[in-house]
């Protein structure tokens, strides 16, 4: 695989990551025992440390990309293995 490709497929796993991520360690206003701002939403969080999330997301996304590339490399799991309706053995007609 190109390293072009393999950066490609980074960022995506990178950006699907994020949204794994986020729900996490998220606490409210009220949870925290802070004031709300007016016109604040109740499940807005009290803190976003963009920071700490971002190296989450790039452990998550590295973690998983590892894993992504060592299957690539060694075949563990191929199309054969996630084919429940055995279409690859299906005639063409």
């Amino acid at each position: 695989m190109r390293w072009t490709s393999a950066l490609a497929i980074y960022i995506l796993f990178w950006s699907f990551s994020v949204f794994l991520v986020l729900p996490f360690g998220v606490r409210t206003t009220d949870e925290a025992g802070g004031d709300k701002v007016a016109g604040q939403a109740e499940s807005a969080p009290h803190e976003f440390r963009a920071g700490r999330t971002a190296l989450r997301v790039t452990i998550v996304a590295t973690i998983l990309f590892a894993l992504f590339q060592l299957n690539y490399r060694y075949g563990w799991i191929e199309a054969r293995d996630v084919d429940f309706f055995d279409r690859m053995n299906m005639e063409i007609r």
